[in-house]
């Protein structure tokens, strides 16, 4: 795998950016058809054209400012809010007493409403009130008495866009939670990845040689000790290594949130068409070792076909080490309609009840993270069936419909 950084645009601020965006061009002409309309009982239609352009061209050279909260920096909030209030403030001017009276509308009408709503996308609800009172300020000393409908469109905007702005910041928090559940679910995966790596090579190797030294005696019997210590304490590491701090980083520009993923990119990866599982299990047999398939190909993803393989050498290297290396062990593939099965199979004492549990608490995680870690992973199943006297069998099952997950991972 080619593990490259993929910029995952997963905020929910992107649509509502978009939808101020629109938002603001469709008031812009909503207010502008409003004046056109009552234009003859304007008495001064020259400061209410005068804005209106002003307004026109703010509008459309400043939609770049609202697609993202990249461009939307406090100046331009600033400077946004200005127009609004400026625009509410000149109707006295530009309108008849008389209407501002009867509830006639503002200049900028509801327009005014997305410049509050850009704080609130931008900064929560604590910027959506500290815009929406200064809004409800103009349009009171506009009104110049507050009037029923006045208080009732200062209110309805007023509660709105705070209640916009706490919906977008409990959004980023979401965002940030569902981020690092993600991360930890990653770098979980990845240690007992590693883990099983190390089970299946340098722990094994550590073991051998503690057993050996302890067998030869001398100097040997010391390096035995000392690899015994190094297999311990690389074993409590595996088993209870603290997750990674997350990698994820938020960009607080654009509301991105940025996570590594793994992509295909190597010719064993999910590129790569399916391979034979029984070219890969063929290895494992010997004089010891009775290996039973089908007669046509168990075709697997590359992935999942090499994880199975190396969880059938976790369990054959098991039966090696508890049963002893002269034991007889028995592999089957089934290619089932649905999914595949490998069994293995040993003539062995069994297993104990409890021993797994107490294995896997001193830190021997053979069979929780090479066998059932892998196979987990893969979306399938290891059941461990084991009758004291009659040996142990070893069931790795893997559903077709996931044999990408491995390459898609």
């Amino acid at each position: 795998m080619v593990r490259r950084e993929r910029v995952m645009r997963m905020s929910v601020e992107q649509p509502l950016w978009r939808a101020l965006t629109a938002y603001r061009v469709l008031t812009l002409f909503y207010a502008v058809g409003l004046f056109a309309t009552a234009y003859d009982r304007f008495p001064r239609p020259a400061v209410a054209v005068a804005y209106y352009a002003v307004l026109f061209v703010w509008t459309l050279a400043t939609l770049p400012r609202v697609s993202g909260a990249a461009r939307c920096t406090k100046p331009f909030l600033a400077a946004d809010l200005t127009v609004a209030i400026a625009g509410i403030l000149l109707t006295r001017v530009a309108d008849a007493g008389e209407r501002i009276d009867a509830g006639g509308p503002t200049l900028p009408s509801i327009w005014t409403a997305g410049a509050v709503l850009a704080f609130a996308i931008k900064g929560g609800w604590r910027w959506a009130a500290f815009a929406s009172t200064l809004v409800a300020a103009a349009n009171l000393a506009e009104r110049g008495a507050p009037t029923r409908d006045t208080v009732h469109n200062v209110i309805l905007v007023w509660v709105a866009s705070i209640a916009i702005g706490y919906v977008v910041e409990v959004a980023r928090a979401s965002e940030r939670t569902l981020a690092r559940a993600l991360e930890i679910e990653a770098a979980t995966r990845e240690r007992e990845r590693l883990a099983r790596d190390i089970h299946d090579g340098v722990l094994q190797v550590l073991a051998m040689v503690q057993r050996r030294g302890s067998a030869l005696g001398g100097e040997a019997a010391e390096l035995g000790r000392l690899a015994g210590e190094q297999e311990v304490a690389l074993r409590t590491l595996v088993s209870g290594g603290m997750v990674p701090l997350s990698r994820v980083s938020q960009d607080a520009a654009d509301g991105a949130l940025v996570r590594a993923v793994d992509e295909p990119g190597d010719p064993g990866g999910a590129d790569a068409g399916p391979v034979d599982l029984r070219r890969l299990l063929a290895p494992y047999a010997t004089a010891r070792v009775t290996f039973s398939e089908p007669g046509a190909p168990v075709p697997l993803a590359p992935a999942a076909a090499r994880e199975l393989a190396a969880a059938v050498g976790a369990a054959l290297d098991n039966v090696r080490r508890h049963v002893g290396p002269d034991a007889r062990a028995w592999i089957l593939v089934e290619d089932e309609p649905d999914e595949i099965v490998v069994t293995v199979r040993d003539e062995g004492p069994g297993i104990p009840e409890g021993r797994l549990d107490q294995a896997e608490g001193e830190g021997r995680l053979g069979v929780a993270l090479s066998i059932r870690g892998r196979l987990r992973d893969l979306g399938g199943t290891a059941e461990l069936l084991s009758v004291p006297g009659q040996g142990t069998e070893v069931e790795l099952t893997v559903p077709k419909a996931a044999q990408g997950k491995a390459d898609a991972r």
